[in-house]
């Protein structure tokens, strides 16, 4: 089978190789993979951001069909559609795992880092941690969904986002566009979003955004406050840390940042504000297989629809330029047919 792996030496790019898996063991299964997206964690994997980690087959906003199943498996059967996330498996029975907070396991196995991932023809994932994906749902929509919208269903729970509330949402890209959807769609808040691609700004207020801030006019937090008087929480998708003290600056009394990018480096934190408006920081993590469930669910019924563009496999180091460059308007999904 075809697959994306990172180079070695590591150089922020992959090599598409034949590879040969290994045989089932207890409890797995195997996937042909229909689609996989194309995230920017897995440009860091790529990097060596996280730590190198060279011939690992990238990718974890996969989805395909179950094909063959191995010993112990009574969760999925042969044929089901299922996803390959960043949330590959936890221990089971720590603390975290235990009460609802999964991803945050000290021993959690992370799809396209930690073991390989979905960027290929076919994948092993462990039976119990793939996640179906419901009937009416596109395959293809389903592939960003995985990971970019269930982060952000997630990160909008953290926020504790209710009807009515004000969030802005900094970066308008893969992450972005979803935040919009869920935010304005299954949450029924008003949004704001922030960027500096006039493209991508078009884009999100043909996805029901309420007000758009160009970053590169004027001062964000400032035309945020005077224009809705500070938002309740603030979602950082860019890649920037700029972006991240921007934001807490934007936010209103009790206002919660929810950090979600992961660029290099601190962002400040003035304490007379955060102490004297009462303001929260927090980090959020994907989500977990019921935090999917319920994302996927919100796709089948027609509240979120990702934007998707399919690509080759072949074309997976020039999607990383792209992205790189910031050229891209939602997600490059790769067919593993073509």
């Amino acid at each position: 089978m075809k697959a994306a792996i990172v180079r070695d030496p590591v150089d922020g790019y992959v090599d598409i190789v034949e590879k040969t898996l290994r045989p089932l063991e207890y409890g797995e299964a195997l996937v042909d993979v229909e689609y996989c997206g194309l995230c920017h964690t897995d440009l860091h994997v790529a990097a060596g951001d996280f730590g190198k980690v060279p011939g690992r087959v990238i990718g974890h906003e996969g989805v395909g069909r179950v094909s063959k199943l191995g010993a112990g498996v009574s969760s999925l059967k042969v044929g089901d559609r299922v996803s390959i996330a960043w949330f590959f498996g936890g221990c089971g029975h720590c603390e975290y795992c235990l009460t609802g907070r999964e991803t945050l396991c000290r021993n959690v196995r992370n799809s396209g880092f930690t073991v390989d991932g979905a960027m290929a023809q076919q994948v092993i994932v462990d039976a119990d941690y793939a996640v179906k994906v419901p009937d009416g749902l596109d395959p293809i929509e389903a592939s960003s969904i995985t990971c970019a919208g269930v982060t952000m269903y997630k990160a909008l729970k953290v926020g504790n986002t209710k009807p009515g509330d004000w969030v802005s949402v900094v970066g308008a890209g893969g992450l972005g566009n979803l935040a919009i959807q869920y935010a304005k769609n299954v949450f029924n808040a008003h949004v704001v979003v922030v960027d500096g691609n006039d493209d991508k700004l078009a884009a999100a207020k043909d996805l029901g955004a309420d007000v758009l801030i160009n970053r590169h006019q004027g001062h964000v937090a400032e035309q945020i406050q005077e224009k809705v008087g500070g938002v309740n929480n603030a979602q950082v998708t860019a890649v920037n840390a700029d972006a991240f003290t921007q934001a807490v600056d934007s936010l209103r009394p009790d206002g919660r940042l929810v950090a979600v990018a992961l660029p290099q480096g601190n962002m400040e934190l003035n304490i007379a504000k955060t102490v004297l408006d009462g303001i929260q920081v927090a980090g959020s993590l994907v989500g977990t297989r019921q935090d999917l469930a319920e994302a996927f669910q919100f796709g089948a019924e027609g509240k979120v629809h990702p934007i998707v563009h399919t690509r080759k496999l072949s074309e997976v180091n020039d999607i990383i330029d792209e992205m790189k460059a910031g050229k891209i308007v939602g997600r490059e999904v790769v067919d593993m047919s073509l």
